[in-house]
C-alpha cells in the first residue's frame, strides 16, 4: 500500500457513505436507510480514488505512517458525496428573462413556444454564438453548479437544431470537460425541437441521414466524446414513431438512451422508453401507470426535475407513486434559460416539499440514483473504496442542513473536492 496520499478528511461528525456494498442504484427502503458513520475520515489517494472509509480511530490506525499532501479537519462538519445533477441544458445564447413574465402572465409552455419564444428563441441567438462565447459561459455556469455541490453533470446539445451547432456545442462540453474538473456526462439532443420550416419527417430524416452519421464518425475517430442520445418526445414536438427511430438509431451508435418523455401530456413514452432499453428518462410529469410499471420492471431511470414543475406550474411528478413501484429515482435541476436553476441543493429541497420524497431519498436521488442514470454509479454517486474521490463538506452538525436550508448552500457547503483536490474552498461561511 502507498504511503503517499492526496488528502485526508479526519474527525467529520458525520460521514454520508450512501451506499457500502457496491449498489448500482437503490430503490424503495434502500432509498430510506443511507449508510452513515460517526465520527468517521476519509482517505483519497494520489489516483484520485478513495483508499479508505470508515471510523476516524480506524483511519487514524490504518494510516498512522501515511503522508498526505493535504489535511483536512472536518470535526464538527459532514462529509457527502459529490452531487449528480442527471439533466441539464447549460450551453446556449440569450437569456429568456423575459418570458418569465409572460409564463406568470399566465402563459403555458407551449404558447410561448408557437409564438416563437422558448427553444426556437435560443436556437437563433445560440447558433449565431461563437464557440469561443459559448465555452466562456458554459464554464460560468458549470463553476456555479459546482460551488453548489455537483461533481458530476449531464450536458446537452439542443439549441442547434441542424449539424453545424449541434457539434459547436458538443465540441464545447468537450472542451469544458478537458479544462474544468467537473466530470460530464454529453448528450446529444438534435431532436429537442422541429427547426422552423420543417415537418416532424424532415427533421427526423436530416437527424438519420446527417447529423448522426457525421457524430459516429467523430466518436470512431476519437475526436468527439459523446455518452447519451435525447429526444424530446411531446404532442407537437416529436411523436412517438420518430422518436422510437430516433433513440433507436442513437443506441445502435453505442449511445445510451436518455430522453424527454411525458411532460407536457401522457404520451406513454415511458412504456416506449422501457420498451427501448432506455438508461434514463427525464421528466415524466404526466406518466402513467402503465408507464410507472414498465420503467420499474426495466430498471429504467426516473429523472425528476421539481424546478420546471414550479417554474411552469405543472403537475409535480408523481414520486411517490414511482417510489412504491420500485422505479430507481433520480433528480436534476434541468437547468436551461426556461428553469435557471443551479443548485442541487434547492432541487433537493423542492423534491421533499413539493414531490413529498424524504431527505434521505432526494439524498440518494441527486447521488448514487443520479450516477445510474449517467452510467456513472461504478465510479461516482457514493463514498466507497476505489470510486472518484468527489465530496462535499458541510460547515454544519447533520448533513441534512443541505435541504433544509433553503437556498443556504452558500452558508453550508465549505469545501467541494473533486478526485481529492479542494476546487472550492468557502471560507466566508456563516455559522448556524
Amino acid at each position: 500500500m502507498s504511503r503517499n496520499h492526496r488528502l485526508l478528511v479526519k474527525n467529520a461528525k458525520q460521514v454520508v457513505l450512501i451506499c457500502i456494498n457496491g449498489e448500482k442504484y437503490l430503490t424503495k427502503n434502500g432509498m430510506t436507510n443511507l449508510s452513515v458513520i460517526e465520527n468517521g475520515s476519509v482517505v483519497i489517494g494520489r489516483d484520485g480514488l478513495i483508499k479508505a472509509v470508515g471510523p476516524a480511530e480506524t483511519i487514524r490506525a490504518q494510516f498512522s505512517e501515511a503522508s498526505f499532501d493535504a489535511v483536512i479537519d472536518a470535526a464538527g462538519m459532514c462529509v457527502l458525496p459529490g452531487l449528480v445533477d442527471a439533466h441539464t441544458h447549460p450551453v446556449w445564447a440569450g437569456d429568456r428573462v423575459h418570458e418569465f413574465a409572460m409564463k406568470l402572465a399566465g402563459a403555458t409552455y407551449m404558447e410561448v413556444h408557437r409564438a416563437g419564444g422558448g427553444i426556437h428563441h435560443t436556437v437563433e441567438h445560440t447558433r449565431a454564438a461563437a464557440a469561443a462565447d459559448l465555452l466562456a459561459s458554459l464554464r460560468s455556469r458549470l463553476q456555479r453548479m459546482q460551488r453548489a455541490g455537483t461533481t458530476l453533470v449531464e450536458c446537452k446539445s439542443g439549441y442547434g437544431l441542424e449539424l453545424h451547432t449541434e457539434l459547436k456545442m458538443l465540441e464545447v462540453i468537450d472542451e469544458a470537460r478537458s479544462s474544468l474538473p467537473i466530470s460530464i456526462s454529453s448528450t446529444y439532443c438534435g431532436a429537442h425541437a422541429v427547426p422552423r420550416g420543417r415537418t416532424v419527417a424532415e427533421a427526423t430524416e436530416d437527424i438519420l441521414r446527417v447529423q448522426l452519421p457525421r457524430l459516429k464518425e467523430l466518436m470512431s475517430a476519437g475526436t468527439l466524446q459523446v455518452h447519451n442520445i435525447d429526444v424530446f418526445c411531446e404532442r407537437g414536438v416529436f411523436d412517438l414513431q420518430s422518436t422510437r427511430t430516433i433513440l433507436q438509431a442513437g443506441k445502435e451508435l453505442g449511445l445510451n438512451i436518455n430522453f424527454h418523455g411525458d411532460e407536457l401530456h401522457p404520451m406513454n413514452s415511458a412504456k416506449m422508453g422501457a420498451e427501448l432499453g432506455a438508461l434514463a428518462i427525464s421528466h415524466l410529469e404526466e406518466v402513467t401507470d402503465e408507464g410507472i410499471a414498465a420503467m420499474a420492471k426495466a430498471k429504467t431511470a426516473a429523472v425528476l426535475l421539481p424546478t420546471t414543475a414550479y417554474i411552469l406550474r405543472l403537475p409535480q411528478p408523481r414520486a411517490r407513486d414511482m417510489l412504491d413501484a420500485g422505479v430507481i429515482v433520480a433528480l436534476g435541476s434541468d437547468f436551461n434559460p426556461n428553469a435557471y436553476c443551479c443548485s442541487m441543493p434547492v432541487v433537493m429541497h423542492l423534491a421533499c416539499v413539493n414531490m413529498r420524497m424524504s431527505m434521505t431519498e432526494a439524498l440518494a436521488a441527486a447521488t448514487i440514483n443520479g450516477a445510474f442514470a449517467l452510467g456513472r454509479s461504478d465510479t461516482h454517486g457514493s463514498l466507497e473504496v476505489g470510486k472518484h474521490g468527489d465530496l462535499l463538506i458541510l460547515n454544519a452538525p447533520r448533513w441534512e442542513h443541505l435541504i433544509y436550508q433553503l437556498g443556504g448552500h452558500q452558508e453550508v457547503i465549505r469545501y467541494v473536492v473533486i478526485r481529492g483536490n479542494v476546487v472550492y474552498d468557502n471560507d466566508k461561511t456563516l455559522d448556524l
